[in-house]
């Protein structure tokens, strides 16, 4: 909105010109995303308290969970608007790659929602039925697949991370890849989000290698000197990368241990489609698994422990999954988990960082 209205006015005073730049609407995007949080989070998070709209803790989980009990929930009510009115303020809107990332992260929210409200309401653990939610998962990513795969100057080709000269083409099996990219990384956030700041921290890391990624894929000479895909528009999408940062700190600032909110679903499922999207639409799916290893590593571990149980009979490979419960049945206190988890999450973003010259 600032870019249409601010930026022609640049014929008659030249300061204006800066709206021009990518680089300093994505700043303003994220500045602008954590000022809303900052300044909102205490008024939201009373209301949800007025509301009685608090966490409900699984019965299986750890015993020291118990004390999370009520704590205000669906703070990701709060981190989708403060991104989509970030976004809408400094992106260029013109471009329908933002609108389709709008769409997702709204979409995904809307499902954790509806997740979110059935545990409130019904004052369970249990809310809305696997079946039901991986149905509308699938309906919301093979959106971004078929406009991806439509959208003229894309193709099913993927960009493999360290091997400039391999390209698979999926062709129409694209859209089963991105569902798979997409629907996996909105699941995998979401089982990350156990402790205070734990899923928060990894998203902010990734959202930020993203915002890098999407400049340079949406600039036709670094994107051919790094030889990564160029997708024309796609520079627009580090400002929407910008904003996630942006209120991602901001909710952190409430997120922290002891947490005053949680993001609960309609937070978690939304960031989590939002990064599988940004890696859909500017060609980097692979790297996701790289930049996000956190949460491939707590998917994996739910995956395994599942199985074994049921091959072995009763065995288990953790004492409890997702993996960052295992480390607390092992007597790790809370803020320990989460700074050690954010460790490896800033060595797996330059790791991923690092893919743009290593090819």
């Amino acid at each position: 909105m600032l870019y249409h209205f601010l930026y022609p006015l640049h014929n008659s005073f030249s300061v204006f010109n800066v709206f021009r730049y990518i680089t300093v609407r994505s700043i303003g995007g994220a500045v602008t995303a954590f000022l809303l949080m900052l300044f909102l989070g205490p008024w939201f998070i009373r209301k949800l308290k007025q509301h009685q709209i608090g966490q409900v803790v699984r019965d299986d989980g750890p015993e020291t969970h118990l004390a999370k009990q009520g704590v205000p929930t669906m703070g990701g009510v709060l981190i989708l608007a403060a991104i989509t009115m970030s976004t809408l303020l400094w992106a260029k809107l013109t471009n329908p790659l933002v609108w389709l990332l709008l769409f997702v992260i709204i979409f995904f929210g809307f499902i954790g929602g509806i997740d979110d409200f059935q545990k409130i309401s019904k004052k369970t653990s249990a809310g809305l039925s696997a079946r039901g939610k991986l149905f509308l998962q699938v309906f919301g990513a093979s959106v971004v697949g078929l406009f991806v795969l439509l959208h003229p100057g894309y193709d099913g080709l993927l960009s493999v991370p360290f091997l400039k000269d391999i390209n698979p083409d999926l062709s129409w099996f694209y859209v089963v890849f991105a569902i798979i990219v997409i629907v996996g990384s909105s699941n995998a956030v979401n089982l990350t989000d156990g402790l205070d700041g734990l899923a928060v921290g990894p998203t902010i890391i990734s959202a930020s290698v993203y915002l890098v990624f999407s400049y340079l894929a949406g600039h036709a000479i670094l994107a051919e000197y790094l030889q990564i895909p160029y997708v024309q528009g796609a520079g627009e999408l580090a400002v929407f990368c910008g904003a996630m940062v942006g209120a991602c700190l901001g909710f952190l600032w409430f997120n922290a241990y002891p947490a005053q909110i949680f993001m609960g679903d309609v937070g978690s499922l939304a960031l989590g489609g939002s990064l599988g999207g940004v890696a859909i639409i500017i060609k980097q799916e692979i790297l996701l698994a790289i930049v996000g290893g956190v949460f491939v590593m707590e998917a994996l571990s739910v995956i395994i422990q599942v199985g074994y149980f049921k091959l072995s009979k009763g065995k288990r490979v953790f004492l409890m999954a997702p993996f960052h419960h295992h480390f607390e049945k092992k007597g790790w206190c809370e803020p320990k988990i989460v700074v050690r988890f954010w460790i490896v999450s800033i060595i797996l973003g330059l790791v991923a960082v690092a893919t743009l010259k290593l090819r």
